[in-house]
Formats: C-alpha cells, sequence, structure tokens
C-alpha cells in the first residue's frame, strides 16, 4: 500500500517526516509533500493562534462590562472595546481565508495561483501562505482595482 492507509473507511495520509529548522527551499520540487507538510503545519499554528486572541477578546469582553462612574473613563473603554472587535472580525476573515488555504491543500491546488496556474513563489507564500495569486498578478488585480476605483 502507498502513502495513503484507511482507518475506519476514511483515508489519512501518512504522517510525513518534517525537521524543525526545515524551510521550503527553490531547489526541490515544488510543492513537494515536505514543502505541502511545512505550510499546513504554518496555517493551522496560525489559525490556533487567532482562535485562542479570539476567545480571550470575548473573555474580556464578558468580564468588561462594568459600570464605570466616569464619562470619559467610559468613553475610552468603549473605544477599546470597538477596536477589539474590529481587530477580532478582521481576524475571523483571516481565519476564513486560513480554511480556503487548507482546503486548496487537501484538493492539490496550494502554492498555484488561481489567475495563471504558475507557481506562487515561495518567499510570498512563507510570507502569507494564504495567497491565492502570484504577485505579478496580485499587482495586475490591483492595478485593475485602482483604475476602476478612480472612475
Amino acid at each position: 500500500m502507498n502513502d495513503v492507509s484507511h482507518v475506519e473507511g476514511k483515508q489519512m495520509k501518512q504522517e510525513v517526516f518534517l525537521p524543525d529548522d526545515y524551510r521550503p527551499a527553490e531547489d526541490e520540487p515544488f510543492m513537494n509533500e515536505r514543502q505541502v507538510e511545512y505550510f499546513r503545519r504554518k496555517l493551522l499554528n496560525w489559525r490556533s493562534e487567532l482562535l485562542a486572541g479570539s476567545r480571550d477578546t470575548i473573555e474580556g469582553l464578558q468580564d468588561g462590562t462594568r459600570n464605570i462612574p466616569d464619562v470619559a473613563d467610559r468613553a475610552s473603554e468603549e473605544t477599546d472595546r470597538a477596536l477589539e472587535l474590529r481587530t477580532r472580525d478582521r481576524q475571523r476573515k483571516l481565519v476564513s481565508k486560513i480554511d480556503g488555504a487548507l482546503r486548496r491543500i487537501e484538493e492539490g491546488e496550494f502554492g498555484y495561483c488561481s489567475v495563471t496556474g504558475e507557481p506562487i513563489s515561495l518567499k510570498r507564500l512563507d510570507a502569507r501562505p494564504i495567497a491565492t495569486m502570484s504577485l505579478e498578478a496580485q499587482e495586475r488585480h490591483e492595478r485593475r482595482e485602482k483604475v476602476h476605483r478612480d472612475d
């Protein structure tokens, strides 16, 4: 049997060994199983951090519903809470993008530009593992958006 084993009717991929100091390199095959596993773990760790932060925020907001008599202090606290909620909303959207990247890994599409189909540079993926476009395609997209926004 190859790299796949069956457990309770579900297919499970064999664990890929990844040294702690592993970094994807340009001189190895693009999106080989070690690179894919590297990005999968990076995305899962990022997702865990974001979700842990969200739990902390919710707990903080629940604890923070106290009556503050001073108007300025109350306004300051409300501003802080609004900022925290906006930040968490951005992070919620980020978790959704991470989930999309994890789905692309499962489907074998991760690391390839959604516009050109060309590989996205490892440097870009390492910096932004949720990227769906190569740097060139992203820049073209942003230029088009800017032109249409100016109309």
